[in-house]
């Protein structure tokens, strides 16, 4: 299979690798700057031949990344990405096939490595959500809830395992809360306020009945129902009446969510996705190159 450069829009890769590096490698510090251990073990000429693989049944994403990691430290790398980003495969596949310097290959390794456990984690338990969601009509979402610095990585992790993303950040939509309620006044008068503001998206939080029409007469554009059980739910549902997309938002897991989701909302958030995935189980295993 071959490979494609990997772009995401507002995350610079090459920025991405060197801070891994630095971080692992300790650039700055004394004595650091280097894998004491591969250096001091593996001859400078030493090659390896690799197999990147999944020990349980996965969902893939981050492959490319890994690549960018390996080919930072030796550009003619072979490396052959074996699966497709967002592929489920089953527990024992070969996900990618490499060769090269193994001091290089060393060096990269548990970086490489801990990207792809950790994006493959997330788009595994997405898919599950997915899965057990069962409804073409309602749409999953991630949140915010996401680790400092990889919130682009994370989100397209998200998308590989077959959700799609909310805000990407406290730019590009207003997100009105009980805090912000809470210094407005009402649902209602906070609404108007990012309105007045000339804030075009407005997703509202209500977390009762009677806080919908407030809210949709001040101008809101989504409607975050929160914490409501089914039934709740179903009612939210008819008094908006497709004036808005609507989302469910808390105490939503594997067990709650297809329920959640018939009740006729357009879509539900869950914010475990990024937060709680745990990673994936993949392993690397090398071989010497006479």
């Amino acid at each position: 299979m071959s490979t494609k450069p990997f772009g995401l829009t507002g995350f610079d890769l090459d920025k991405f690798i060197r801070e891994t590096f630095a971080e692992d490698l300790g650039e700055g510090l004394a004595g650091g700057g280097r894998d004491v251990t591969s250096e001091s073990v593996i001859p400078a000429d030493a090659r390896f031949a690799g197999v990147m693989d999944s020990r349980d049944p996965i969902t893939v994403a981050g492959l490319p990344i890994a690549e960018a990691f390996f080919r930072a430290l030796e550009p003619e790398m072979h490396i052959e990405i074996l699966v497709e980003e967002g592929q489920s495969v089953p527990a024992g596949s070969d996900l990618m096939r490499l060769s090269g310097n193994a001091r290089a290959m060393l060096t990269a390794e548990r970086s490489a490595l801990n990207t792809v456990q950790h994006l493959s984690g997330i788009a595994t338990m997405v898919r599950e959500y997915v899965d057990r969601m069962d409804n073409p009509d309602c749409t999953l979402l991630d949140t915010r809830k996401t680790i400092p610095g990889l919130r682009h990585l994370e989100k397209y992790a998200v998308r590989m395992g077959g959700a799609s993303n909310h805000r990407m950040g406290l730019w590009d939509a207003a997100m009105i809360k009980d805090n912000h309620v809470l210094v407005a006044g009402d649902v209602g008068e906070a609404v108007r306020r990012a309105r007045d503001a000339g804030v075009e998206t407005i997703i509202c939080e209500v977390d009762r009945l009677d806080q919908i029409e407030p809210a949709l007469d001040a101008g809101a554009t989504r409607l975050l129902l929160d914490n409501m059980e089914p039934d709740t739910l179903r009612e939210a549902v008819a008094i908006v009446a497709g004036r808005v997309p609507t989302e469910a938002s808390g105490g939503i897991n594997l067990e709650t969510i297809k329920a959640k989701a018939a009740t006729g909302v357009d879509f539900v958030s869950v914010g475990r996705l990024t937060q709680s995935a745990p990673a994936a189980d993949i392993g690397l295993d090398f071989t010497p190159i006479d």
